[in-house]
Parts: structure tokens; sequence; C-alpha cells
């Protein structure tokens, strides 16, 4: 048994055990593709949802925190854009206080920033309790290029979106975002201090 484990054992609804849950996550996530097993994949949903319960986000307090580039780690759906790859980037820029952002996928490495494909939202935190959603509406996408200068190389179309979108943030810190979408999809997103967000919603 993991220290982690038998921190949350030994303090199964306190701060310790949160903190222990939310350790053993990220180092789940973090590594080279996780939740590829089976086994690897259960346990990250068991600690995804034990970390809801013990850490759930409020986003009327933390929607600051949102701000950022987030990159997918692991998600609990079969699509092949959803699927962790070490060659593949899928990236989330959030800007909230701007009610902007941009799902980007893209090649890992040196390559990544010459180009790939984006969809641009805007979103919004919804007041309501439990202070979780964040409403999207998406409005376009298509390629982004290599940055020239103070602008970035982008061929864009606008998109229809004939249903309504949104995703409920369930836990959120300065590295670690768990989202669950309107479709029943479970995302889990470490940060990317690397990257600037304005480097690419500037």
């Amino acid at each position: 048994m993991s220290e982690a484990s038998l921190a949350i054992s030994d303090d199964p609804t306190g701060a310790g055990a949160a903190q222990a849950c939310r350790q053993e996550l990220l180092g789940l996530l973090r590594a080279g593709s996780p939740g590829a097993a089976t086994e690897a994949a259960e346990r990250i949903r068991s600690l995804i949802e034990r970390l809801e319960q013990l850490q759930p986000a409020d986003l009327s307090a933390q929607a600051a925190q949102l701000a950022g580039v987030w990159e997918l780690r692991w998600s609990s759906s079969s699509q092949p854009y959803l699927a962790v790859q070490p060659w593949l980037e899928n990236l989330q820029l959030l800007d909230p206080a701007g009610g902007r952002a941009l799902n980007l996928l893209r090649l890992a490495g040196p390559l990544g920033p010459l180009a790939g494909i984006g969809v641009q939202a805007r979103i919004a935190v919804e007041p309501e309790p439990p202070h979780q959603r964040v409403s999207v509406c998406f409005e376009r996408g298509g390629w982004l290029g290599p940055q020239l200068g103070e602008r970035r190389l982008q061929l864009f179309r606008e998109v229809q979106q004939g249903y309504a979108a949104w995703l409920d943030v369930t836990v959120l810190d300065d590295e670690l975002r768990v989202s669950r979408g309107n479709a029943g999809t479970l995302f889990a997103l470490v940060r990317r201090p690397d990257l600037e967000l304005a480097a690419f919603l500037g």
C-alpha cells in the first residue's frame, strides 16, 4: 500500500486525506500515458470521485484559478481525440475574466507551436449553486499556426452549436482541475505553467 493510500486510510475525511488523494492522482496523471491500463484508469476514476467529495470546487471563490493553460491528462471518453498520447498535447486555455476559451490539439515537442487544430468558445461562470458550472458557446474552429511577431497565423471558420454545452468544474486548485461535461464525460487536467495564456488568446 502506498503512503498516500495509508494517509487516506488514517484520515478518511480530513484535509490530510484530500492532500494524499490529490498527490496520488497528480502522480498518475503526470505519468507517461495515464489510464492506458484498465487498473490505472479505475484507480484514477476512484481518486477523482473521492477528491470531488473531499475538495469540491467553489467557483464563486475560485473563478480566478480557472485562468491559464491546462493539459488533458485523462478522460473517461472513448473518443480518439480525447485519448492521452505521448506524442499529442490536448490543451484547454481558459480566460474566465475575458469570457474566452480555446481547445487546442497539437503535436507534442518542438513541432507543437507550428500548427494545431483549435476551437474558440465564449465561456461564463454560472452564478447558481453549487457554483461549479461554466457555460460554453463554441464560435469558431480551424487551423492555428505559428507566432509571427505579435500575431499568430490562423484560419478559423464559424461553427454551429445546436445544443447547450457546459462543464461542471468539480475539483480545482493551482495544479489540478477535474471537470464533468454535459455529455457525461469526466476530465482530469493539469496546469501547464510553462505556457502563457496571452500567447494563444492575446
